[in-house]
């Protein structure tokens, strides 16, 4: 199975299917204000008419497209290897070094379609931002409780969460992809994900890591 949601021709289900697949790809690729009507349409494969069946409007579109994303991400992220280590940290470490993994080729392959709306219309469309809010956030949330564990079994304290500790890898992360876009490498990214893993291990003091 691959890694995460594929670069590549939608598949041929049902029109809103479609709509969705090619929304993901090219906002992906080159961003929501670029990315038409037209554009989505001839990427999916069917006609304006079936576009204004599915979504009332482009930003309805990108509603549905941010949800998307969440639901397809949220099944890989769930049935991904880094949740098998019995040890919490561990598991959070695993995390960390998953989305390394996911780093490499294409960056319209590896970036988050979320982050990348969310940058656009965070300010035109509220509606839109919150879907996106939900996507970023919903996620960062599946990594609290092997936080709060791992800080529970190393008796660590300190004026930090579990919560702001999940929205911090986050915020590394989308900052990463931001790097990569900027410099055109995604070794920038992979470069600041090894940062977040030597910060975990220092706030649980935890051996070895990233050189």
């Amino acid at each position: 199975m691959s890694p995460r949601p594929p670069l590549n021709a939608p598949e041929r289900g049902d029109a809103r299917t479609r709509l969705l697949e090619a929304a993901r790809d090219l906002i992906r690729a080159s961003g929501f204000a670029s990315t038409s009507v037209d554009d989505l349409c001839r990427a999916a494969g069917v006609t304006k008419g079936a576009f204004f069946h599915h979504f009332e409007s482009k930003e309805a579109l990108g509603v549905a497209v941010a949800e998307f994303w969440s639901q397809t991400t949220g099944a890989l992220f769930a049935a991904a290897p880094y949740h098998e280590p019995a040890d919490p940290l561990d598991r959070v470490l695993a995390y960390v070094a998953f989305r390394r993994a996911l780093i490499d080729g294409d960056r319209a392959a590896y970036t988050c379609l979320a982050g990348t709306l969310i940058q656009e219309v965070h300010d035109s469309s509220p509606a839109v931002r919150a879907a996106c809010g939900r996507a970023i956030l919903d996620h960062a949330a599946t990594l609290e409780a092997d936080i709060e564990a791992a800080r529970s079994q190393r008796g660590i304290r300190g004026d930090w969460t579990a919560q702001s500790l999940a929205r911090h890898t986050q915020a590394v992360l989308q900052g990463a992809f931001i790097l990569a876009k900027a410099g055109d490498d995604a070794a920038l990214a992979r470069e600041s994900v090894d940062h977040l893993e030597r910060y975990i291990r220092l706030l649980f003091g935890a051996p070895g890591g990233a050189p």
